[in-house]
């Protein structure tokens, strides 16, 4: 099966800084994978530079196979929620239906189909009361919750996702993670980048570490240990308290 994302020799810098230095991953289909790193590690940079958002100094990204921008269609992203501007008058159901562009073309206006299409997405994250709401009228765990579902309306094969659960109640969480399953469970994929170290083994399959370079990817139980978050982290977290094997450790 041809893997969602490869990436070779990814370089990118800032002013001549090198944010991502010689970055290789291979990420399977169907699978929920973590991004986690340190402030400043490039999880964010990562992302935007496979969606074509930044252009790398060196290296190439492939998407099912493909460059990016032949595969567009099958790539959904949830930005982070501090990155948009929630006070631009629009309503709920208009955000959303946003997620259908792609597919609909901007000339053509959305119909009963897109309405229909959108409604089942805030459906599905328990959002459809507030279809009429004006976006900056709702809490930071409803909005996020909006834009998963503006992801869903894409019904895209691989799904970016920048720290989805930042500023999210307890049972937003619940939610996201319940969904994000069930995106796995359709054989998506979605690429998460994550800080909570404590709940990666619970809610992820794989991991990247990062910092700057890679540190470490693979299935959670095989590099998701102390060894190798001391080599992402310096030393700067409180670490696993693992067992014996390595796993299961909390903060």
């Amino acid at each position: 099966m041809t893997n969602a994302i490869d990436i070779t020799d990814l370089t990118i810098a800032y002013k001549d800084k090198p944010v991502l230095w010689d970055v290789d991953m291979s990420v399977p289909s169907g699978i929920l994978m973590a991004i986690v790193g340190p402030n400043g590690a490039g999880k964010t940079t990562m992302i935007k530079s496979i969606l074509g958002l930044i252009k790398p100094a060196a290296g190439q990204v492939l998407v099912y196979g493909k460059p990016y921008p032949e595969q567009r269609h099958l790539v959904g992203y949830v930005p982070q929620r501090g990155s948009v501007d929630w006070d631009f008058p629009t309503s709920v159901l208009d955000v959303v239906m946003m997620g259908r562009y792609s597919t609909l073309g901007w000339f053509k206006r959305p119909g009963t189909a897109e309405k229909n299409a959108a409604m089942d997405a805030l459906d599905k994250v328990g959002m459809s009361d507030y279809a009429d709401r004006q976006i900056s009228q709702l809490s930071g765990g409803q909005q996020q919750r909006v834009f998963l579902a503006r992801a869903l309306v894409q019904d895209a094969q691989l799904y970016f996702m920048d720290e989805p659960f930042q500023g999210v109640d307890a049972t937003t969480e619940r939610a996201i993670v319940t969904l994000l399953q069930d995106l796995r469970s359709k054989g998506k994929t979605v690429v998460c980048v994550h800080h909570d170290l404590q709940t990666v083994p619970e809610y992820f399959d794989w991991v990247m570490m990062l910092n700057v370079r890679r540190i470490a990817c693979g299935p959670v139980e095989e590099v998701f240990n102390e060894q190798n978050l001391r080599k992402a982290y310096g030393g700067k977290v409180a670490f696993l308290s693992a067992d014996e094997n390595g796993k299961n450790g909390k903060l």
